[in-house]
């Protein structure tokens, strides 16, 4: 107890100043996991938009009187409300960047490359879908990747 309470106030004043302090230099040592978190959100717009757009189909805001939802197969109207539901849960998780949000999309990315691949028959079997969620994919596991590696464990 040897030390002056004036060295420790001058000490925390210092601390506290430094700590707010403007001329701060940001450290780029985090730098894949914020690419992450922007991947995260802009999947979460997209996941948005893809969610409104079943809905939309649900509800007939788009499509003719032939396409209408009550019209479809009964496969067709099972996929469009599962992938209305769990887009927009997914955009939720998303943009929270939490990890149960990248699992539910993860779930929506395989399971539409899934029903274009091996049931062609629902949504016509696009290879540019399966091609477009095969991308989201690698970019999302190459930025995990990359954001794990500069977080020792």
């Amino acid at each position: 107890m040897s030390e002056s309470p004036t060295r420790d106030a001058s000490r925390d004043h210092a601390i506290s100043v430094e700590a707010i302090s403007s001329e701060r230099i940001e450290s780029d040592d985090n730098a894949w996991t914020r690419r992450l978190v922007f991947f995260l959100r802009i999947m979460a717009v997209v996941s948005v938009a893809k969610g409104l757009y079943h809905w939309a189909q649900v509800t007939g805001f788009v499509g003719n009187e032939e396409e209408a939802f009550e019209n479809q197969p009964l496969a067709w109207q099972t996929a469009t409300v599962y992938f209305a539901v769990i887009e927009l849960v997914a955009a939720v998780g998303l943009w929270l960047a939490t990890p149960w949000g990248a699992v539910v999309w993860l779930t929506t990315v395989v399971s539409m490359a899934v029903i274009e691949l091996m049931f062609p028959a629902i949504y016509g079997g696009s290879l540019m879908v399966v091609a477009g969620e095969a991308l989201m994919l690698s970019a999302y596991l190459a930025l995990a990747w990359m954001a794990a590696r500069e977080r020792p464990p």
